[in-house]
């Protein structure tokens, strides 16, 4: 049974099937934030650290940190930023980090001063990202998130993308890299664009679990791209994809609606035991204003019958 292991400072996490869901928050990262892009370009980290503690206020198993706030030359820029960022995060919060770039310096700069152990994200089955990034792996002995997609761009054919990731795998191992240090994720196509998105990541995900042993990851909010009312279609993907076996994803942990599936799934998924977390988040939960009211005697089901006999109190 896979159990990735990431650690901050001084805490230790375990991604595992029989682990709760790991909630990797995603907000520190500038792509598409051009305010928080033009904020770290300044040396103004005030969006970084407001950021690093809502998140881990809100549940956040870690925190992913991105640096990439221009594709100008990243190779002369992003290592000193994502060395600043890191510094920043960590010394301000105690959850593990993920060092998410594309840029192998940069990862290399952030494994240099990182505490702990880091997961890396990311490489992809390209062979020259492969030479490039499993060699900082197995020096740093960090786990790593494998995105399924190689040189010849991103399959639609979710067989295509499990031999990828299969592909991946077999190469991290003849660099010492074990399986349980390999992340898959298996890119979550958006269900907007393609009606079966669901069930194909359902159906790679249990793959990847069965066949490859490995730990799976996503970002979560690629199913609901380009749809109205996008956080509920993320939160009714949460159970579902755990349920297949996923066991993180890299998540906005400040939207209340996600969270509630997250520690639900856990719940249900005997990975909270006795219900703990459930009962510390949600002891003094109050429902929303316009939230519909409890319906209480027959109509909630306490004169339902069960066998052909009237239910006892």
């Amino acid at each position: 049974m896979a159990r990735t292991i990431v650690a901050s400072a001084t805490k230790e996490i375990i991604i595992g099937f029989d682990q709760p869901f790991c909630v990797i928050g995603e907000r520190i990262n500038p792509t598409g934030r051009k305010k928080l892009a033009a904020e770290m370009q300044a040396g103004n980290f005030d969006t970084v650290r407001a950021d690093a503690l809502a998140q881990v206020a809100a549940g956040a198993t870690m925190l992913d940190v991105n640096a990439g706030v221009t594709a100008v030359d990243p190779n002369a820029t992003e290592p000193a930023l994502m060395v600043k960022t890191l510094e920043i995060v960590q010394d301000l919060v105690d959850v593990p980090l993920s060092i998410d770039s594309s840029v192998s310096a940069a990862i290399e700069a952030g494994l240099r001063i990182a505490k702990g152990r880091p997961l890396v994200n990311s490489v992809t089955g390209e062979l020259e990202k492969l030479e490039a990034i499993l060699p900082l792996i197995k020096k740093y002995d960090v786990p790593v998130v494998a995105i399924s997609n190689d040189e010849t761009g991103i399959s639609e054919d979710p067989d295509v993308r499990f031999a990828v990731a299969k592909k991946i795998v077999e190469h991290a191992a003849d660099y010492g890299i074990k399986p349980e240090d390999i992340v898959v994720d298996p890119l979550v196509m958006p269900i907007g664009a393609m009606g079966t998105a669901g069930l194909q990541v359902f159906k790679l995900v249990r793959r990847l679990r069965d066949e490859l042993g490995v730990n799976t990851t996503c970002g979560l909010s690629n199913i609901s791209f380009g749809l109205p009312h996008r956080h509920a279609v993320n939160a009714a993907f949460i159970p579902m994809v755990i349920a297949s076996g996923m066991t993180s994803a890299i998540m906005n942990p400040c939207r209340p609606q996600e969270m509630e599936m997250v520690h639900g799934a856990n719940v249900l998924n005997s990975t909270d035991p006795n219900c703990q977390k459930w009962i510390a988040t949600y002891r003094d939960h109050t429902p929303s204003a316009g939230a519909a009211p409890a319906v209480v005697g027959d109509a909630a089901g306490g004169g339902r019958r069960r066998g052909g006999r009237r239910a006892r109190a």
